[in-house]
């Protein structure tokens, strides 16, 4: 079925992409709802019954005026590719239908009487500068070849002086060779050349992660940002002029992303029971207890269903996969807070806490403001939608050496009881509880407190907005020991 939401984005623009130590090339991006598709610049045969090549071979004249029409950059000295910048309007180059700018030129041909081999500085220029009336050059485009080599220099139409950049390198070295005659190229009067903008790669949008960050460290890329699909695939790091597009673009896959997974849950939870809802899905990255400094952070799958968190390595896409979570917890008994820019632990931005039950604290991080929100606003919906559904929880403590029982309950507060006759006591300032679980007792009063103003607010009520988190239990003072932790309530 097909759906759209006020929220989908299509976008399409030209940037670079770098892909390991390569240098950046230019791509096109184009987005739609379900897709982000990357594409690069090839030259590919449109007509007649091209021969099995990358290569193509064209035959040029010089004219008076602009000689063959071309300019080009780079140079085997060098060691990067003679790459074709420009390409003059209406000069022979261009008439001839076969040379694009970023084609590399492997091979040239001038045709006398003599066969030669030559590879020495600027001898390509040369050759083309002195070629005489007619040169034959074998050409393949080069896709990956950085972006600055394809573009003129200055705005005659001669050759150009290579332009030197040692950082880049290339196996294209051109051979220079005269000769008679160029029947041996393959080449068919009927072929037609166009370049095009071709599918590199096709990410699918659902489930798949975005990152700004070097992987598995705080270093956030200066304008860039990956793609990556839930199998895996990865879009390469794309590279953007300005950081106000950068985050334009980040903003709109994060969109479209989210409205996928709103659909996708949707479809889901009709499988599931009214108590064992999906509330949130989504990418986190979690920083690592035991963090060496290559490896500080790693991508964990969040979910938010009935009851349970649930953290993953990968998106669950079958019942059984719901089984196979690394770790779940009871919403209700852990604590999640969203950390201001003074609790931040290093330079990662948009991050929040889960306190457990057994008092460890988890750290999370996402990619955006907005994505932050999200998932306060899902963890704050899914403890009110717990505690509203089980409406009390007891724990068993201790009280002067007595088994007791300590009720939570959202209608009548604290209820106090003996384990063995289930007589209601009344504890005072100075009585203890201990209990063998504190952090569980202490984030579930939390939580009943925060859902108990939630429940006051009608436009939490009405909109399932944010839970208001303040009012929590008056607990006058806290003590809490490995061996018997205590809790004491002040009347």
């Amino acid at each position: 079925m097909d759906f759209k939401t006020s929220n989908e984005e299509t976008k399409t623009g030209i940037y670079l992409m770098q892909e390991g130590n390569e240098e950046p090339f230019n791509i096109r991006l184009h987005l739609a709802k379900d897709i982000l598709t990357i594409q690069e610049q090839d030259v590919i045969c449109v007509s007649g019954e091209p021969f099995y090549s990358s290569e193509r071979t064209v035959t040029i004249r010089r004219q008076t005026i602009g000689g063959f029409g071309l300019s080009i950059k780079g140079g085997a000295e060098h060691k990067i590719p003679v790459v074709i910048s420009k390409i003059s309007k209406e000069q022979k180059a261009e008439l001839s239908g076969l040379l694009f700018i970023g084609d590399g030129i492997l091979q040239v041909t001038r045709h006398i009487n003599v066969r030669l081999h030559i590879s020495f500085p600027h001898r390509e220029v040369q050759v083309l500068r002195n070629a005489g009336e007619e040169v034959t050059l074998t050409v393949s485009f080069l896709k990956k070849t950085p972006a600055f080599l394809k573009l003129p220099l200055c705005e005659d139409c001669t050759c150009e002086n290579p332009l030197i950049h040692p950082g880049i390198r290339s196996k294209y070295i051109i051979t220079i060779t005269d000769t008679l005659s160029c029947s041996s190229w393959p080449t068919s009067p009927g072929l037609r050349w166009e370049k095009r903008w071709v599918d590199l790669r096709l990410i699918p949008l659902l489930h798949s992660r975005l990152s700004q960050y070097i992987p598995g460290s705080d270093v956030c890329r200066k304008n860039a940002f990956q793609v990556i699909a839930v199998d895996g695939v990865c879009s390469g790091v794309i590279q953007f002029p300005t950081a106000e597009e950068c985050l334009d673009w980040l903003q709109a896959i994060a969109s479209n992303i989210s409205s996928l997974t709103k659909h996708n849950v949707k479809k889901i939870n009709r499988n599931f029971p009214v108590n064992q809802q999906i509330i949130y899905m989504g990418w986190v990255d979690e920083k690592e207890q035991d963090s060496v400094q290559d490896r500080m952070y790693s991508p964990k799958f969040l979910a938010l269903r009935g009851s349970s968190l649930f953290k993953f390595s990968a998106p669950p896409v079958t019942t059984w996969d719901w089984t196979r979570a690394e770790k779940s917890f009871t919403v209700y008994e852990i604590m999640c807070k969203i950390l201001k820019d003074s609790d931040l632990l290093d330079k990662r931005k948009h991050c929040f806490s889960v306190q457990t039950e057994s008092g460890e604290d988890m750290f999370f991080s996402v990619e955006l403001e907005c994505e932050l929100l999200i998932w306060e606003k899902a963890f704050q919906m899914a403890t009110f939608l717990e505690v509203e559904r089980i409406q009390c929880k007891t724990y068993a403590c201790i009280m002067e050496s007595h088994l007791m029982g300590l009720t939570i309950d959202f209608g009548m507060g604290f209820v106090c009881f003996d384990a063995a006759s289930k007589v209601r006591l009344i504890f005072y300032v100075s009585q203890e509880l201990e209990f063998s679980n504190l952090f569980a007792v202490l984030h579930c009063i939390h939580a009943f407190f925060a859902a108990k103003v939630a429940c006051l607010d009608p436009m939490f009520v009405e909109s399932q907005g944010t839970a208001t988190t303040t009012g929590i239990a008056s607990l006058s003072s806290l003590s809490c020991n490995s061996q018997t932790p205590k809790l004491k309530f002040a009347t």
